[in-house]
C-alpha cells in the first residue's frame, strides 16, 4: 500500500485529499508546515509528497529544495495556486516531479500520482516479490501465497504483512506497524495493531507472527 504524505495548512484542502487518497487505497498523513513537511519526508516512510508552496514556515520552495538538496527521490507533486509559467517552470526545474495548480480536480491528481508511484516502481518483476519461507507476497498483483495456498487478504492486512516481510525477522513495534499500514495520523494507543495480528494468524498460522512481550511483533519463516 503505498503512502503518501500531504503538506498543506488549509484544513479544508487537507482533509477533502486524505477522504480522497484514503478511499483509493492509499494511506496518508498530513503535515502543516515546512519544517515537519521535511523531517516526515526524510524518514524513508513515504512514496510520494504532496506538496503546497505557501505552507507556514519554510515554504514550499525551500522544503522543495532542500530534499533534493540532501538527495532525497521522493517523487514530489507540487499542488498550489500560483498558476504563472515562472512559478511552474522554477517547480519542475527545482527538482518537482510535476506541478497541479488549484483549483484542481481530484481524479486529475489521482492519475498523476498513480503515473509518478508507477514510474518509480521497479522494473524487475522479482523486485515484485517478497518472500520470507513459504510466504510469497505479490507486490504487482497484490496476491499473497502460503506453500501452495493462495491466501485472501484484506488492503489492511496486506499491508500490514508486506510491513512484516520488509523487515524479516526484526521485532516491530506496535507505532512501527501502526504507522507504515495505517499512517502517522491515527490514534497511538489503539489496538488494531492487535485485533489485525490476530488476523493474520488465523490467515497465515498461529506461529507465524511471534509476539516479544513488552516490544512488539516479529514475523517467523
Amino acid at each position: 500500500m503505498s503512502r503518501i504524505l500531504i503538506a498543506e495548512d488549509e484544513p479544508r484542502i487537507a482533509s477533502f485529499l486524505e477522504k480522497g487518497f484514503k478511499a483509493s487505497g492509499f494511506t496518508t498523513s498530513v503535515v502543516s508546515n515546512g519544517d515537519e513537511a521535511i523531517f516526515m519526508a526524510c524518514s524513508g516512510d513515504f512514496d510520494l509528497l504532496i506538496l503546497d508552496i505557501g505552507i507556514p514556515g519554510k515554504n514550499g520552495w525551500v522544503v522543495l529544495a532542500e530534499l533534493r538538496g540532501q538527495g532525497q527521490l521522493l517523487p514530489v507533486i507540487i499542488l498550489t495556486a500560483r498558476d504563472s509559467i515562472k512559478d511552474k517552470v522554477n517547480g519542475l526545474e527545482g527538482g518537482a516531479d510535476d506541478y497541479v495548480t488549484k483549483p484542481f480536480k481530484f481524479e486529475e491528481l489521482l492519475a498523476r500520482v498513480r503515473l509518478r508511484l508507477r514510474n518509480r516502481q521497479p522494473k524487475d518483476e522479482d523486485q515484485m516479490l517478497l518472500s520470507l519461507g513459504d510466504i510469497v507476497l505479490d507486490l504487482r498483483t497484490r496476491q499473497v501465497r502460503v506453500g501452495n495456498h493462495s491466501i485472501e487478504l484484506s488492503a489492511k492486512e496486506f499491508a500490514l504483512t508486506e510491513t512484516f516481510m520488509r523487515y524479516p525477522g526484526q521485532v516491530l513495534t506496535r507505532q512501527q506497524l501502526l504507522s507504515h499500514a495505517w499512517g502517522y495520523d491515527y490514534d497511538p494507543y489503539t489496538n488494531i495493531v492487535d485485533v489485525y495480528v490476530g488476523y493474520l494468524r488465523k490467515k497465515l498460522g498461529d506461529k507465524r507472527i511471534e509476539t516479544v512481550r513488552g516490544m512488539g511483533y516479529r514475523l517467523r519463516s
